[in-house]
């Protein structure tokens, strides 16, 4: 992975790319809020031999700093945009978890025809009419909270919370010891972040995804009210939703069997694609209809070098 900077007005965002054929599709990943690059270590080691790759620290998160904490989530999206733009990435796909899935879909408000895909981990529709006056109250009041809990029950419920593994709590450990010292940063991050998700979803902006799309939540993910939220958005919006009792691909992947559940991953949105396709299709030439998960290539699939796969 090569690390690249990109100014903008507010600071430097500093980004990893692994890309070789820039005109073929490229995995997006955007982690979570107080995340950063490291969220996405083993898809990246998985998927970087299959396709092109690039991973960012967010504005203000981790390397990404010094940052001033005066933008917005459209200002993400198009930063990331012209981050693509610079890396001459044609075909993203965009793969955001949490705070990610969002600036994904402001991405997707502002440039419906960029997108080659979208995959949602643990995150939540953007629209206005998913959340209460009151969630959006809250959101807009959370650095105090962040400010104010003592710093080491936040570390352990911070790590604690997020994951079942051994691997995946050290790994958030070590995300949030980036903070350690710093804790009116970590709030200033956490609280900017949820201040900002909550003004987007009040532009009450259809954030519409016209790309095949795929909704992923994990079981045991308790934050917020992930899974009804996902669970709504499936139902209104027909993209296909894939509840996953152990997100192993993301933060719980024992090194044992870490290539097999990859493959898992692989066949699962394989087969969305297929089962997707017909549908799609028929979506696509329907008027108002949003073409799910459509496979760009009939029956066959080709690899980067153009063999079979």
């Amino acid at each position: 992975m090569v690390e690249k900077t990109y100014q903008t007005p507010c600071g430097t965002i500093h980004y990893w790319t692994n890309v070789s054929h820039p005109d073929e599709i490229t995995l997006v990943f955007l982690p979570g809020l107080t995340a950063d690059h490291r969220l996405f270590d083993k898809q990246i080691q998985h998927f970087k031999e299959k396709y092109n790759v690039v991973v960012w620290d967010a504005p203000a998160h981790a390397a990404s700093w010094p940052f001033r904490f005066d933008f917005d989530l459209f200002d993400k999206a198009k930063w990331l945009n012209d981050i693509l733009n610079k890396d001459k990435i044609a075909k993203p796909v965009i793969v955001g978890q949490s705070m990610g899935g969002y600036v994904g879909q402001a991405y997707a408000q502002f440039y419906p025809n960029r997108l080659t895909g979208f995959v949602s981990i643990d995150s939540a529709p953007l629209q206005r009419n998913y959340v209460t006056a009151v969630e959006l109250w809250l959101l807009k009041r959370m650095e105090p909270v962040y400010a104010h809990y003592p710093w080491k029950l936040l570390l352990k419920s911070g790590t604690e919370g997020v994951a079942t593994s051994d691997y995946g709590r050290n790994l958030m450990r070590e995300m949030m010891l980036v903070y350690d010292g710093d804790q009116k940063r970590y709030a200033q991050i956490a609280g900017h972040g949820f201040r900002i998700l909550a003004e987007a979803m009040e532009k009450n902006l259809p954030y519409e995804l016209k790309c095949p799309s795929l909704l992923i939540c994990g079981t045991q993910d308790h934050a917020g009210s992930c899974i009804r939220y996902n669970k709504a958005w499936h139902q209104k919006s027909k993209i296909p939703l894939k509840l996953m009792k152990e997100l192993e691909y993301l933060m719980r992947v024992s090194d044992e069997r870490e290539e097999e559940r990859f493959k898992r991953l692989d066949e699962v949105i394989r087969a969305y694609q297929r089962e997707n396709q017909g549908r799609a299709e028929a979506a696509a030439a329907a008027p108002g209809r949003f073409p799910f998960f459509r496979s760009r290539v009939k029956k066959k699939k080709f690899g980067r070098n153009g063999n079979k796969m």
